[in-house]
């Protein structure tokens, strides 16, 4: 690359880097420029490793004599950066202090990508073969032509061309993330990465609004990905139907969204009234729970001559990040929090249950706290452990640790990115104390439990081989969940699954189990491990040595969990429930071993009493519960012709006792004895046609518990309120109410009240 383009960026406060520069790649001082945190202060995250980095720039436009310093700190587009060097070397904690790392590095990438578009005068990354191939998708699908002659940042509200050069760039670039994303697995979802996929989805949705495209297409953008790098990727032509199905799908979804949130943003301009501003408050309950982007709530109120409270709105999104935050603490103990950075554990828990092990260190609710007393939490971590730390979907293990003279019961173990089992228990009898520090503990698992969680395991790799079998290869792990109770397995696939093929999923399971398959467990590299052909585990992460796992002809995954010895120690395995849980996800929970035997025999005792019940065989229960359905659903006809008849006749009757408010109103207010709420309301509906003008009042009662329904005809419901009249009238009892203008109901009124209640409905009529 020529020298005379290349700039370099550093933070504000490293002379260090500064000098280094100079010193050994001769890079002029002229073109060495100090930035602040925001530009070159890496963190993973508001706590966590950090540090100082230093940025290479290259400059873009045709003479570089005209490069300036303040174009970089502007990032005015005449640079594009191509490589990064962080500094990791501190780690920051809860409360915002550095503190150096034990061993810190070097973290260092250059982007492919940004160097091609360099060294090939493309002046972009955007102009190179996929990512440009992907612009020329959008260019046909929206009968607009892309420029990108110029980077300069212009005004993307001034410069309609550049803007829709922009969302043909955010597109391009997020459609390849989209289409690599489900290849992966992940799926659209309410949190986690597939919350990630579905907010990059639906920016690449909104930026496709800019170009107006007539329908959707981001079908169309992805299956470009897939067809340009399904040969060097492989697992993009594998993925293709799920994920031209699942963009589609969501795509479709977001824009039902967007135009339920312009039809509830209308709604609420119109009930504010002329104001300017619309409240922050208001668009953040369209952002929170209708996925109704804050910049889309701000184009549409162009329109209504509005502009959003913006203060008023990032106070409501920074609550809810607080809550969040204060959410996720509760649920997980981080173990970030623990000041340990000692050798990572060793798992003794594939052979055995038990362990003599050295503690290492501990901690209790508050750091500082030297001693642990009963009933109080702590976090311990030993040398070794025989507790299998939560991991590839399998739960953590339970258990005890005894160590000189005290005892704790293990609730959970994690295992955490650095191989530490942390093992989270509660004192039962003694004091823990810093003396134990270095001591020997005697470290046992609950068998009966790691056992049950081993066979639903195992059972768990039969089920993701039979799903694959039985529904075809895409099916692809989506998470999972292992316990010592059930199996819960998530799974890519978007037609329901049938009714024939859940036994055959049943059947391939426990054909598996009966051939009482040996498991086979060897360690080998992951480049071998992906030859033989072995499954990944959804959101895992491996080393270059994996741990594969064999379960006869049709099972080889790669997997850290605990397993049974051969396939027929799983017993059997049963279905509990089936299902989709999101666009192209579905979930399927099992049973094995014991708990198998104990819903087994539970069924049978309920279906023996139930053919006792109905007095027959067993063997004749369905069509028994049949025959008894279709004889309720006839006796429910009966049941309402007689109700709608009687109503018809007490139409009459009701219409000798209409009233006369003080000025002038006809009314009626009474009770009706017993009766349901949908007969109440339909003999309402019919008084008021009869009294032609005026208002209903009925009461009825069900056991102890009272109704009342009131109607108010067209005539008055801009003058009587009928809602508002119920909702006074009950207070006299302590029953809520409420309703339309033109008809309302109460419940929760006492039977014996009804009276009380009716009265003063009447009083309350004009």
């Amino acid at each position: 690359l020529p020298k005379d383009r290349l700039w370099i960026t550093i933070y504000q406060d490293d002379d260090e880097a500064y000098e280094l520069w100079q010193s050994e790649a001769g890079v002029p001082k002229e073109k060495i420029v100090r930035l602040g945190e925001k530009d070159n202060f890496w963190a993973m995250g508001d706590t966590g490793p950090c540090g100082p980095c230093t940025e290479i720039h290259y400059y873009l436009l045709d003479d570089p004599s005209k490069a300036t310093a303040k174009g970089l700190e502007e990032d005015d587009g005449s640079f594009i950066e191509i490589w990064n060097l962080v500094f990791m070397q501190f780690n920051r904690d809860e409360s915002g202090t550095l503190n150096p790392l034990p061993k810190p590095s070097v973290d260092t990438g250059m982007g492919l990508e940004r160097i091609t578009a360099v060294k090939n005068d493309l002046g972009a990354t955007y102009n190179t073969d996929t990512l440009r191939g992907i612009i020329s998708v959008c260019e046909k699908l929206s009968g607009h032509k892309y420029d990108g002659s110029s980077y300069e940042v212009r005004s993307l509200k001034d410069d309609i061309s550049y803007a829709r050069d922009v969302a043909m760039r955010v597109i391009a670039d997020h459609s390849r993330a989209i289409a690599f994303l489900i290849a992966d697995g992940i799926h659209p979802s309410s949190d986690g990465r597939g919350y990630v996929l579905r907010r990059i989805l639906r920016r690449a949705v909104r930026h496709g609004r800019v170009l107006e495209f007539p329908e959707p297409f981001l079908k169309a953008t992805t299956g470009y990905v897939v067809e340009s790098l399904g040969d060097v990727y492989p697992e993009l032509r594998d993925s293709a139907e799920r994920i031209a199905k699942v963009v589609e799908a969501e795509e479709v979804r977001f824009y039902e969204t967007l135009d339920g949130g312009l039809a509830l943003l209308k709604k609420e301009v119109e009930a504010i009234g002329h104001k300017k501003v619309f409240p922050g408050k208001a668009a953040f309950q369209l952002y929170d729970t209708y996925g109704f982007p804050i910049d889309l709530t701000e184009d549409a109120l162009k329109a209504y001559g509005m502009t959003v409270d913006r203060k008023e709105y990032d106070k409501e999104l920074e609550a809810q990040r607080t809550r969040s935050r204060a959410e996720r603490a509760s649920k997980n103990i981080t173990f970030s929090a623990i000041e340990f950075d000692g050798a990572p554990t060793s798992f003794l828990g594939y052979s055995s249950l038990t362990s003599a092990s050295e503690l290492l260190y501990f901690q209790g609710a508050q750091k500082e706290k030297v001693e642990i007393s009963p009933n109080e939490d702590v976090q311990l971590v030993f040398d070794s452990t025989p507790f299998y730390g939560e991991s590839g979907g399998q739960v953590g293990d339970k258990g005890t640790i005894t160590i000189d003279g005290c005892t704790l019961e293990v609730i959970d173990t994690q295992k955490t990115a650095s191989g530490h089992f942390v093992h989270y228990a509660t004192v039962s009898e003694g004091t823990l104390s810093r003396d134990h520090i270095g001591s020997k503990g005697t470290l046992k698992v609950d068998e009966t439990l790691r056992r049950a969680t081993m066979l639903n395991h195992s059972a768990t790799h039969l089920v993701h081989s039979a799903l694959r079998s039985v529904l075809g290869d895409h099916v692809k792990q989506a998470g999972s969940r292992v316990d010592g109770n059930t199996l819960r397995f998530d799974y890519s696939h978007f037609n329901p699954v049938s009714p024939e093929e859940l036994r055959e999923i049943t059947e391939f399971v426990n054909s598996e189990i009966r051939a009482n398959y040996e498991t086979k467990i060897e360690t080998m590299k992951l480049a071998q491990a992906k030859e033989r052909g072995a499954m990944a585990l959804f959101g895992e992460k491996y080393g270059e040595e994996v741990r594969v796992v064999e379960i006869g002809p049709n099972s080889l995954e790669l997997c850290g969990g605990t397993h049974v010895q051969r396939s027929g120690d799983i017993g059997f395995v049963s279905i509990l429930s089936e299902g989709g849980i999101s666009a192209g996800v579905r979930r399927i929970e099992c049973v094995s071993g014991k708990n198998f035997e104990e819903l087994f025999n539970e069924q049978q005792e309920q279906l023996v009493e139930v053919a006792r019940l109905l007095k027959g065989e067993r063997s004749g229960i369905s069509l028994r519960v049949q025959k008894l359905l279709e004889r309720q659903r006839e006796l429910e006809r009966h049941l309402e012709q007689a109700q709608s008849q009687i109503a018809q006749a007490s139409t009459g009757d009701f219409m000798g006792k209409v009233q006369k408010s003080p000025s002038g109103v006809s009314f009626i207010a009474e009770t009706v004895g017993s009766s349901e709420m949908d007969s109440l309301k339909n003999l309402v509906d019919k008084l008021r046609v009869e009294i032609g003008s005026g208002v209903i009042a009925l009461g009825a009662s069900d056991g102890d518990k009272g109704m009342i329904v009131a109607g108010v005809t067209k005539d008055l419901a801009g003058k009587i309120h009928a809602g508002n009249l119920v909702k006074e009238a009950v207070k006299v009892c302590g029953g809520k109410g409420g309703g339309r203008p033109d008809f309302a109901q109460a419940g929760g009124v006492p039977a014996g009240a009804l009276g009380d209640t009716l009265k003063a409905f009447s009083k309350l009529i004009a």
